[in-house]
């Protein structure tokens, strides 16, 4: 049976963090999807297609950069964007050097700025930086 075809792709521990940032993209019209682990979006990365991924850093279990190595197994083209503290942009540098850049965005951050970021991706509508 074929999967769905998604704009976006939420993974974060935080059930609260996800639903913000679920209610402040929704109106914009884009098909989301959510992820509570790094195993719950590779099942639905299995499945799906997704536009563009939004990655939390720190996680319980699989983190967020063991979830981006297992994410370029199954979709090597896929945005992703890391979901970080200021404190953990260290780790950011442990990925491959030959791997896709990957984009960040620090917690917390403006809804507006991450509207724009996300619309950047998916649209033309908004300029970033």
């Amino acid at each position: 049976m074929p999967g769905q075809n998604y704009d976006l792709l939420i993974v974060d521990d935080q059930a609260g963090l996800r639903r913000l940032i679920f209610e402040a993209l929704i109106d914009d019209g884009y098909l989301i999807d959510q992820a509570a682990n790094g195993l719950d979006a590779l099942e639905k990365l299995s499945r799906n297609k997704y536009r563009l991924i939004l990655l939390d850093v720190k996680m319980p279990g699989m983190n967020g950069l063991e979830t981006l190595r297992e994410i370029r197994k199954l979709d090597s083209d896929v945005p992703v964007v890391m979901m970080t503290a200021y404190s953990e942009l260290e780790m950011l540098q442990e990925t491959d050097a030959g791997a896709k850049p990957v984009q960040h965005i620090n917690k917390p951050f403006d809804l507006d700025d991450l509207r724009c970021l996300v619309q950047g991706y998916l649209s033309t509508n908004c300029v970033i930086g």
